[in-house]
């Protein structure tokens, strides 16, 4: 089985970690972008290098899942460690193990301890409950895998404090733009669902709550559904099996051809056969097929089950973002959901690392009322933010002009140079978190940057590595930039070294005015500016 590029880019840069000494490292990609797939070739490659390896679920049918793509994959066959089954007899060398299972301390001393080279976690947000630490701590020596689908900035900060590096990440707007997943349109349906009371449990809604709060609503929901997505197939997300329950007999009422499916349905494999071969059109469950069920047909997600975590409403979206012959998209619907005390996930989380630009995309939609497409719709908020923040900009500059006039605004400096990875940017890892070094803050205060308003190392790395890079490519100091802006012009981010520094030189000559053939507003330095000289750079 060959690799995409992208799954060929991860497989490669897992490895890269390993050989670096990394040995816990994670891989992020996308509900249905072929995780498992890239695991069973790294798989192969630790076994044909001598190694045993051990895939770690906490749930029987993903284990099933891995064991079955494994060896549709790369051939090899996987012995389990779950349960009355276990590997120690085996010849194979990758084991599929229930951590429910290996948790267990009678269970693992029937190992030693380096009996496996490595071990791959799938759904590595897990990673850090103590039944899974218990069985990584055991195997310390082992390199580690963690395998994950887009988690929030959360669950990365969580993560970091058990790996030691984000081996790869793939987006999920990049898999829809390179035409791996299925588009996605969100649709806001008014129809306002009040939570206020429902409380907080384990970081999260409880589901209980959730489910007595909802229940007023089933019928409206029924309603609008019937108006919106008759003709689609739908997958829809409870927060109680008898919530769920209802809801099915409710849609049914209303026209559908509704199934539901639980942890304790007899029937299950069937009604998810019948639901595949079109007998049903909507499948409720309560939070039964967040993980390891894939049906590329849905084409339609309803989340009647508000969650504030980011991977879980990922994975529950994941679903229907698979492509299917037929499927020109996946319609995602949206409710307003009225919460005083807590941040709900919006479709909009789905693309957006920036949660001011989510909020804008999700207030967007809701104005709209119709289908929209995510993509579109985040750079319309994108451009609605920054013209917000340009505002604000504006404000904080009026504010602090007495501020230490010869140093540069990091704030301002982003902006001028359109740098949203800096403005947005979040530290992960380890050194990441911890304050500017007197070096790093000594470095920025010579290139011109106000180090003060720096709160971590990643970020001061970040951001000398851009000035870096700029002095190298000879653009604009920061110094220049904000001379240059305060007077009026614009982009000045984007220019080289020598055209502003003749055009302040121009200024200069002018008494400190700009020169009346000069319109700041519509002025371009001219294409044939020289090069910079590097060596001016940092004195600006």
């Amino acid at each position: 089985m060959k690799l995409r590029p992208y799954q060929q880019q991860a497989k490669d840069a897992v490895f890269a970690e390993w050989e670096k000494g990394r040995k816990r490292t994670l891989l992020v990609l996308p509900t249905g972008c072929g995780k498992t797939i890239v695991a069973a070739k790294i798989v192969e490659d630790l076994v044909k290098r001598g190694e045993r390896v051990l895939i770690m679920a906490h749930r029987g049918e993903l284990l099933d899942q891995a064991a079955d793509k494994i060896q549709k994959a790369t051939g090899l066959n996987c012995s389990v460690e779950k349960a009355e089954n276990t590997s120690l007899d085996s010849w194979y060398r990758v084991t599929v193990g229930s951590v429910q299972t290996l948790m267990r301390e009678k269970r693992l001393q029937q190992f030693s301890s380096d009996h496996f080279g490595a071990i791959i976690v799938d759904e590595a947000h897990h990673i850090l409950a103590d039944s899974y630490l218990r069985v990584l701590e055991y195997f310390g020596d082992a390199k580690v895998m963690g395998m994950t689908a887009s988690p929030d900035r959360g669950d990365m900060r969580n993560l970091g404090s058990y790996f030691d590096s984000l081996a790869y990440e793939y987006t999920l707007p990049k898999a829809i733009k390179e035409g791996y997943l299925s588009p996605i349109k969100a649709q806001t349906i008014p129809l306002t669902l009040d939570l206020s009371a429902v409380r907080q449990q384990a970081g999260d809604f409880s589901t209980r709550d959730l489910g007595t709060a909802l229940d007023p609503y089933l019928y409206q929901i029924a309603d609008e559904m019937a108006k919106t997505v008759m003709d689609r197939k739908t997958l829809v997300f409870l927060p109680l099996i008898a919530t769920s329950q209802k809801f099915t007999e409710i849609l049914n009422s209303r026209g559908f051809r509704a199934a539901e499916v639980n942890g304790e349905s007899k029937d299950r494999a069937e009604v998810l056969q019948d639901f595949a071969d079109g007998k049903y059109n909507v499948l409720c469950n309560s939070m039964l097929l967040t993980e390891g069920y894939d049906h590329p047909a849905i084409d339609c997600v309803v989340v009647l089950r508000p969650t504030k975590i980011r991977s879980l409403y990922s994975q529950m979206v994941g679903r229907g973002t698979r492509l299917y012959p037929g499927k020109d998209e996946l319609l995602l619907l949206d409710f307003l959901w009225h919460t005083e005390r807590h941040e709900l996930c919006h479709p909009a989380h789905l693309i957006s690392e920036s949660d001011d630009i989510a909020r804008k995309m999700t207030e967007n939609i809701e104005e709209d009322g119709g289908p929209i497409d995510l993509e579109e719709a985040q750079v319309q908020a994108a451009e609605d933010v920054v013209a917000d923040r340009e505002r604000a900009l504006a404000e904080k500059l009026s504010e602090m002009r007495k501020r230490k006039a010869q140093l540069v605004d990091p704030l301002q400096f982003e902006m001028s140079i359109h740098a949203e990875d800096l403005a947005n940017y979040v530290p992960s890892f380890g050194w990441e978190l911890g304050p500017p070094s007197e070096s790093q803050k000594n470095a920025l205060e010579k290139l011109g940057i106000l180090p003060d308003e720096i709160e971590s190392a990643g970020k001061a790395s970040k951001l000398l590595d851009r000035l870096g890079k700029r002095k190298a490519e000879g653009l604009a100091t920061p110094k220049q930039i904000r001379q240059l802006e305060n007077r009026g012009f614009r982009d000045v981010g984007t220019w080289k070294l020598e055209a502003a520094k003749k055009l302040i030189g121009r200024i200069a000559a002018n008494g400190w005015r700009t020169p009346r053939d000069i319109d700041p507003h519509t002025y371009k330095p001219p294409i044939e500016a020289e090069q910079a000289d590097f060596d001016s750079w940092e004195v600006g």
